[in-house]
């Protein structure tokens, strides 16, 4: 099947980390078109004008990722799941490391309390190399109803359904974004799922955070509250 894989990156400096360096190295050696997004205003919107920028094809692929992770699969094995999982297979959605089969009305897909229960999926080191890091490994690989964004990974039919803009009532302009996009999506009857998509994520995986985070957290639960938990 004959598709282009296009990968957007923000990054908030022309001046690129070594890891940034590293992962742009490693996207073209697999033979993915690198779009890096510097110094947006937003990833909403950042996304968003680099897919009207590239008018992908329908089944060409998309990848959004973060500008801190190291993709360790090697790359004939990233590009296979890519393509089993998104061209292969029928009514896939978004396809990332890590994800949860529920959640819950706190809208944090990590919660601890659901992981205890194995209603999380996938795998994600963190740290800084695979001889300095942490596995965490959240559950065996399926279908989710929404995934972490530190890489997602859709075709641009399913992108273009269901829209990159910013939702209204969100004050932040980088926060809850994975959540928004892969809710879209399960909303829409598609089949997210955790991939085996090896990677390192240099930050510890969790945000105790930003303000905008907490705020747009308690926009998406205000907008959903009366139809928690989502479960597949």
């Amino acid at each position: 099947m004959n598709s282009s894989i296009y990968a957007f990156i923000c990054t908030r400096s022309k001046k690129l980390s070594k890891t940034t360096e590293k992962l742009v190295s490693y996207l073209s050696r697999a033979k993915v078109e690198v779009k890096l997004l510097v110094g947006a205003n937003s990833i909403f919107e950042g996304y968003q004008k680099a897919f009207d920028k590239v008018n992908p094809n329908p089944n060409d692929i998309i990848i959004m990722c973060h500008d801190d992770v190291e993709i360790v699969s090697t790359s004939e094995h990233f590009r296979s799941v890519l393509t089993r999982e998104l061209l292969l297979q029928k009514d896939v959605g978004f396809i990332g490391p890590a994800g949860t089969t529920e959640l819950s009305n706190n809208a944090v897909w990590w919660d601890q309390e659901q992981w205890k229960l194995n209603k999380h999926s996938g795998m994600v080191f963190h740290g800084n190399s695979l001889t300095d890091c942490n596995t965490t490994f959240y559950g065996p690989y399926r279908r989710v109803v929404v995934l972490d964004g530190l890489f997602l990974a859709a075709k641009a039919s399913t992108i273009k359904d269901i829209g990159l803009d910013k939702p209204e009532e969100f004050e932040g302009n980088w926060d809850f974004y994975d959540i928004t996009y892969t809710m879209r999506a399960h909303e829409k009857g598609y089949h997210n799922k955790a991939a085996p998509i090896l990677i390192i994520h240099n930050s510890s995986g969790e945000l105790a955070g930003r303000d905008s985070w907490h705020k747009n957290r308690q926009a998406f639960i205000d907008k959903y509250k009366f139809e928690f938990p989502f479960i597949v």
